[in-house]
């Protein structure tokens, strides 16, 4: 799943959660909300904001995040 993400670069929220009006899978299958509440946890990484209403994850950080997630499974 990490091997499909580009090297670097920047995910936006659907792409990380899936989006099921559009068809996107989940990277990472959790909702909304238990996603923001693992990012003030910090369970999941911090975003970074581009703009006023545009919030990113960096694809490097996701990417830790699934391999890590993997290696302790």
């Amino acid at each position: 799943m990490a091997n499909q993400l580009p090297e670097t670069g920047f995910l936006r929220l659907p792409q990380i959660i899936g989006d099921k009006k559009v068809g996107t899978p989940p990277l990472i299958p959790v909702g909304k909300s238990c996603w923001w509440a693992g990012v003030k946890t910090g369970r999941f990484p911090s975003p970074v904001k581009l703009g006023q209403r545009v919030t990113v994850w960096r694809v490097e950080d996701i990417r830790a995040l699934i391999e890590n997630a993997q290696g302790a499974a």
